[in-house]
């Protein structure tokens, strides 16, 4: 019996270390997602944030945020951290790292090109770290039966995401909004009134940055299960549905644009996360259309009549679809629309809006206080010469500058 127990500790270990290895590789995704957006002047930038970010939510994730989340720590004993499940909770927290760190990686693409490094860094640590951890406890974690009981209570059914549409991708891409609004535009980006787009400097690595981050996605969502004999197929193929669906829903909104093409596949992956083991295959491509419409006029909305200067459009990728995810959940989850049931749209709505409200406090608290202290843009002439040489004095190309 002790045999069987501990092959299937083993297993575990292994189908949740696969899943986290998948999952920290959409960082790469995200990387590069924002070196192919940005101008060539703020790309070695990029790189050195998602990794910075990383770095950081590793320890206070470690220290501080997973304690918060579930109530297990980690200062204490090599052998008891073993234990008898072969170490499943140092593998857990390894998982869930990769979901915290996402946080200053959606950040770090609405507000690139003119914000300070070590303000961010130190934002990304109190979100990793605190603000993060906080939601997640009371969503998934130890202090769960205290909103989930409330969600219950108005609407039937607990608040259900699955694998973080609400819980990771909106409140991301709304903590990134306050950064973004008091930040303020790029210089140049809106002049006399009229808009004047600045167009991405590398399409290809855009691309790349899409491809990594949507092969990723199926450790993000898949191993969410937690165990293998939890693993479920139908949270597999909703995700490859909702993925495809995001894809041809812009590229028939967008008229061929390739980045909106690459990023609706991330909007359908985003969307369907919530209800991705409850939903029908065929309500998940709707689910990821939806979603890619959304993005692809929300976008356009942003930019263009509410002169919010998100350089990848994380407010709406992330926040406003990882909302729409949350919700769609409670609507294609229903049994009466092919899905399993157990959820409510009500309870579903609740827990959005909730995610929504914590994120926007969180996030103007955060870097309110960063900006009326040590500032959070750079200096005019700073990012002029771009963050690569003011910031890490180097460019993407050093051989353009030999003469």
């Amino acid at each position: 019996m002790s045999t069987v127990t501990g092959l299937k500790s083993s297993a575990d270990v292994l189908f949740l270390m696969l899943g986290a290895a998948m999952v920290f590789a959409m960082h790469a995704g995200f990387a590069f997602l924002e070196v192919g957006s940005v101008r060539k002047k703020n790309q070695v930038n990029a790189f050195v944030k998602i990794l910075t970010d990383w770095s950081v939510s590793t320890i206070v994730y470690f220290l501080i945020g997973f304690p918060i989340s579930y109530g297990i720590s980690f200062l204490k004993p090599a052998e008891e951290l073993l234990g008898k499940n072969q170490g499943y909770d140092l593998v857990h927290y390894f998982f869930l790292l990769c979901f915290a760190a996402c946080i200053p990686a959606i950040i770090s693409g609405g507000i690139a090109e003119r914000a300070k490094f070590w303000p961010q860094v130190v934002a990304g640590a109190v979100f990793a770290g605190l603000s993060y951890p906080l939601f997640e406890s009371l969503i998934w974690g130890q202090n769960a039966a205290l909103l989930q009981g409330f969600f219950k209570s108005l609407g039937g059914a607990e608040f259900h995401d699955y694998a973080g549409s609400v819980v990771v991708h909106s409140i991301g891409g709304w903590l990134a909004l306050p950064a973004v609004l008091i930040l303020g535009p790029r210089m140049g980006r809106y002049i006399h009134g009229k808009s004047h787009p600045i167009p991405i400097s590398n399409i290809p690595f855009l691309a790349l940055g899409s491809w990594i981050l949507a092969v990723g996605w199926f450790g993000f969502n898949v191993m969410s299960a937690g165990n293998i004999d939890k693993i479920s197929g139908l949270v597999a193929v909703n995700s490859l549905m909702a993925m495809v669906g995001g894809v041809l829903a812009a590229l028939l909104a967008s008229k061929n644009d390739p980045g909106f093409i690459h990023n609706g596949a991330l909007a359908g992956l985003i969307a369907v996360c919530a209800g991705s083991d409850i939903m029908h295959p065929l309500a998940a491509v709707v689910v990821g259309a939806i979603a890619s419409l959304i993005f692809v006029y929300g976008f356009h909305l942003e930019q263009e009549v509410l002169r919010i200067d998100d350089v990848l459009g994380v407010w709406p990728l992330h926040g406003v679809i990882g909302s729409w995810g949350g919700i769609a959940a409670g609507i294609f989850g229903q049994k009466a629309l092919g899905g399993m049931g157990g959820v409510s749209f009500v309870s579903q709505l609740a827990g959005s809006i909730s995610a929504i409200i914590f994120a926007l406090v969180s996030g103007f608290l955060v870097y309110g206080l960063l900006a009326k202290t040590v500032g959070i843009r750079l200096s005019e002439q700073d990012e002029f010469a771009g963050a690569d040489l003011s910031i890490h004095s180097i460019g993407a190309y050093p051989e353009d500058h030999i003469r």
